[in-house]
């Protein structure tokens, strides 16, 4: 997928006369974009059109019409979008409780490390994680993570032909797995068109 450039954004006023239909339109392409790997551990995978729904609604909430401020969410937001041999996801620990979720973090460290995706057939991918910046310390891992999954010629080929991917966490106090359903696995296989 091609990165975002200023001539692919709306305007303020643009955007904000479309705002309502474009979002609506973006939730429901977002719909098959989540996969939750068990009860607390969500990955919500990036594409073009959800990074342009984020930079958007920066703009919108910080008022940004400056192309200098543009470009500049612009740089920060497009290493988010695939670039046809990976999927890219925000990746999210889930805990409604504040102290459950300050013992889970805890409980967790490193578990950005052990996340992965398997494509049939083929052996785990595990994930570049928060190439950006360090989330975690060591006494922690952070709520909220950036990953990479990349991905061979061979293993794109298997799932355009219809083979399974899954998702996982090898983390010994997250030991837990998906397979896709048929629409997620088709909704992520798209961003491979490069």
């Amino acid at each position: 997928m091609k990165p975002l450039v200023r001539a692919d954004l709306l305007s303020l006023e643009q955007y904000a006369e479309q705002r309502a239909p474009f979002r609506t339109r973006v939730l429901e392409h977002k719909k098959h974009r989540r996969v939750d790997i068990g009860p607390n551990f969500s990955l919500y995978f990036e594409d073009r059109l959800t990074i342009q729904y984020q930079v958007q609604e920066m703009l919108r909430i910080e008022k940004v019409f400056e192309a200098a401020a543009i470009q500049e969410e612009l740089d920060t937001y497009n290493p988010l979008i695939p670039d046809g041999s990976n999927l890219k996801a925000t990746a999210m620990l889930e805990f409604e409780d504040v102290d459950v979720r300050r013992q889970r973090l805890a409980e967790l460290v490193e578990m950005e490390h052990t996340v992965w995706a398997q494509v049939a057939g083929y052996k785990k991918v595990f994930a570049i994680s928060n190439e950006d910046l360090q989330r975690s310390t060591d006494e922690k891992t952070s709520a909220v993570h950036f990953m990479r999954f990349e991905f061979s010629p061979a293993m794109i080929g298997s799932l355009r032909g219809g083979a399974n991917l899954s998702f996982g966490s090898d983390h010994p106090a997250y030991p837990h797995q998906v397979t896709l359903a048929p629409a997620t696995r088709e909704a992520l296989v798209q961003d491979f068109a490069g």
